[in-house]
């Protein structure tokens, strides 16, 4: 054994074989694969790529918007940029690029269009989704409508109010669109909200165009806003006034006639206030100020609780005459108010009578008679024994009187 390991042959096939199993082991660890990146040259560019998607960004339509109406085309679109990260990052967030679709050579009909894109990095792609799109072209068409007013919450009006014809300005409209729209629309409206209204609504409305089947229809309508006017109808009464005449006329002056117009006017407002209201209280013409024929205008009060008094102002009509004076002899005096179980007996006139002077114009003069002046006295909760009675008179309008006497005196004692 120690013989073959000295030789020189033995010795040298050895450390060929170690050589050889070196160099295998060498090769082996260079071609297996390395999970580490080499470290960039010295000065060298690197730089990265990236995708992503941007969604909702807007399409453009290039055509005839003076004469043709497009469909088909939609409002946005989601594109997918890819490219070096810090380019998308920028593009993706200010969306300074455009999808568009070019219809400016195409004629009426219906087409498939390619969206395209501009104004994008050059260091960028784009994918668009959708990539194509069906357009319908068509013939613009401008027809007018006339505007109908729909009513919201009139049924939570307050009982006895109700709206009526309803004003609008401009009462027609312009719709544009495409032909076959036009002759799909059936109604043209502008609602008002009439919640708890007690007086007219004035609103600006939206203008939507409905088709037969209630569809709203995506046209252009010019105006697409009007102004509304919706007068309320409350409940009504038509009211008498009561002329309340102040001060005198000047010594020798007479009224002939005072006549109102109209005659009557009308209250609106709640219900229950219109059913308590008999007449209309208030109206005073100052009689001191006239000296001759005149027509006053003078305003109409509003009662309490009511909403409007039409009209607000009336004209009343005087005509003043020289005063003349008549007499009546004897007229009696009659009584009111007494309780039962008890009479009366007159001490002072005791023939229960007195003469009055009536003044006035002549032509309403000569048409008074007795019978026209009714004089009495009030006993009204009178105890028994001798008082002293105002005389009241009731006569005609227009005239004024003078008493024998303003007082009466009279004796109450217990019927017998």
């Amino acid at each position: 054994m120690d013989k073959l390991i000295e030789s020189p042959w033995v010795m040298r096939f050895i450390a060929l074989f170690l050589a050889l199993m070196l160099y295998a082991s060498v090769n082996i660890e260079s071609n297996s694969p390395s999970t580490s990146q080499p470290p960039p040259l010295l000065g060298g560019n690197s730089s990265s790529t990236d995708q992503n998607t941007v969604t909702e960004v807007p399409v453009t339509t290039y055509f005839d918007q003076e004469n043709l109406v497009v469909t088909g085309v939609p409002e946005t679109v989601n594109v997918t940029l890819e490219g070096a990260t810090g380019s998308i990052t920028k593009a993706s967030k200010q969306k300074d690029f455009e999808i568009y679709a070019d219809l400016t050579n195409l004629s009426i009909g219906t087409h498939q269009v390619k969206l395209r894109h501009k104004n994008l990095s050059q260091d960028l792609s784009a994918r668009i989704n959708p990539a194509f799109i069906t357009v319908s072209i068509e013939e613009k068409v401008t027809k007018s409508f006339p505007v109908e007013v729909d009513f919201l919450n009139d049924d939570k009006l307050e009982e006895g109010y109700e709206p009526d014809q309803p004003i609008v300005n401009p009462n027609s409209i312009n719709v544009t669109a495409s032909k076959e729209l036009i002759e799909r629309i059936s109604a043209v409206k502008a609602t008002i909200n009439l919640e708890n209204a007690k007086e007219t609504v004035e609103s600006d409305a939206r203008i939507t165009i409905y088709d037969r089947e209630g569809v709203i229809l995506p046209v252009e309508v010019e105006p697409s806003v009007v102004k509304v006017t919706v007068p309320i109808k409350s409940p009504s009464k038509e009211l008498p006034f009561k002329i309340i005449r102040e001060g005198e006329l000047k010594k020798g002056l007479s009224i002939l006639s005072l006549e109102p117009d109209p005659k009557q006017v009308t209250v609106y407002g709640p219900l229950d206030v219109l059913e308590n209201l008999e007449f209309i209280d208030g109206i005073k013409v100052d009689l001191s100020k006239l000296t001759e024929d005149t027509v006053l205008e003078v305003d109409i009060p509003k009662p309490e609780g009511v909403n409007k008094v039409s009209p607000e102002t009336i004209k009343i009509k005087v005509d003043i005459d020289e005063q003349e004076e008549k007499s009546l002899s004897s007229q009696t005096i009659k009584e009111v108010g007494m309780s039962s179980g008890k009479r009366f007996d007159f001490l002072d006139p005791d023939s229960g009578a007195i003469d009055v002077k009536i003044f006035g114009a002549p032509s309403v003069l000569k048409d008074v008679t007795s019978d026209d002046i009714e004089l009495y006295i009030n006993l009204a909760d009178l105890s028994d024994g001798e008082h002293e009675v105002a005389v009241q008179v009731n006569g005609p309008q227009n005239i004024t009187w003078l008493l024998e006497q303003e007082k009466v005196k009279v004796k109450i004692s217990t019927a017998s």
